[in-house]
């Protein structure tokens, strides 16, 4: 069952309105980017969400059917608006002025994040904040109940080294895994890596354990994200923003995971034993992905196999320097023949396939 939110004051009523509407913006603008099949799943889980429905209950075709009409409409009034200010105690803020706004927000214990995702889809949040911890020397705001959010509603992000684990969003997010997985219960890694919890006797048990395991995942992938813009640096986030938004970025974001991945998630996951975390990665890994790598895939099998960690474990050190290496010639195409390059920057990944 989920848990119904705790309510707010009328005065931050006003700040969750505000920043709910840039979310419809947001998706207004964007919520066509996806194919028929994958919008219509996120609208569903989307109406679970803004109804408070326990992730078992039955919701009528009919009922979803009317309210994504309602909101389809609602936001066609949207597509051509700009973000609006975020005002608290009557000072008003840019919606992307993500520091200040936090501050605003301390004694209320809520936390806000603004930034851009895939296809530079702006994304906005605001929610519960549960604690703060300390990696690296970056600060990481976990959060839990959610009051605003946007049809996309990424379990964590970073944003100027600080990092965002959006617990709701990833206790969801794994909700919806398991029931894909149940429908055929495929042997693959996404049945391993339930395998390691009590979904059959215990849903809210098992997602509640698994949660917690993967927020730690997520800090390693954040973690590996942070440590690659470094080695990156501003030029990667410039040719990011100036690419079409294409099978050439989903590729070049691809890249950059791996990276990311190979800096701080896997050499972690393995060298702390994490069985479990380890097969969720691979179970969750997108198609992308696993079309740039499969070398990687092979190593995990091998590991499934035989119970041996060595092939993944080379994997690891071997893809930090091509990950790498890919990256550093994406953005010297890039800086040399920009539009012409993006052609030659798809086909210098498929050729670069570890």
């Amino acid at each position: 069952m989920q848990a119904w939110q705790t309510p707010l004051s009328p005065r931050l009523q006003a700040v969750q309105s505000a920043i709910q509407h840039n979310c419809h913006i947001a998706d207004a603008r964007f919520a066509s980017d996806y194919t028929l099949c994958v919008y219509l799943l996120k609208m569903r889980e989307y109406y679970r969400w803004e109804n408070h429905l326990p992730y078992g209950a039955s919701i009528s075709s009919d009922e979803v059917g009317d309210w994504l009409s309602t909101r389809e409409d609602f936001w066609e009034a949207l597509e051509n608006e700009d973000f609006h200010p975020v005002v608290i105690d009557g000072q008003s803020f840019d919606a992307f002025d993500v520091d200040a706004i936090n501050h605003a927000l301390h004694a209320d214990r809520l936390v806000y994040s603004a930034g851009y995702g895939n296809k530079a889809k702006p994304l906005f949040m605001l929610a519960r904040l549960a604690h703060t911890l300390n990696r690296n020397g970056n600060p990481v705001y976990i959060t839990t109940e959610e009051y605003a959010r946007d049809l996309t509603a990424p379990p964590a992000m970073s944003l100027n080294g600080k990092m965002f684990i959006r617990q709701e969003s990833l206790r969801r997010m794994l909700w919806e895994r398991y029931e894909e997985w149940r429908w055929n219960r495929p042997d693959n890694a996404m049945a391993r890596a339930l395998g390691h919890y009590d979904f059959d006797t215990d849903l809210d048990g098992a997602l509640n354990a698994m949660t917690l395991n993967e927020t730690d995942s997520l800090i390693l992938h954040e973690i590996g994200e942070i440590e690659a813009g470094k080695l990156l640096g501003e030029s990667w986030e410039d040719m990011l923003g100036n690419l079409p938004r294409s099978r050439l970025e989903l590729m070049a974001r691809a890249v950059r995971d791996h990276l990311a991945d190979a800096l701080s998630t896997l050499p972690t996951l393995l060298e702390q034993d994490r069985a479990a975390s380890l097969h969720f990665y691979f179970g969750n890994l997108s198609g992308m992905r696993k079309q740039l790598y499969p070398a990687l895939l092979q190593a995990y099998e091998y590991w499934v196999k035989c119970d041996d960690p060595s092939e993944l474990q080379r994997q690891v050190k071997a893809g930090r320097q091509h990950w790498l290496q890919v990256a550093d010639e994406l953005m010297q195409l890039h800086e040399g023949r920009v539009r012409k390059a993006w052609t030659d920057m798809e086909t210098l990944i498929e050729q670069k396939t570890l």
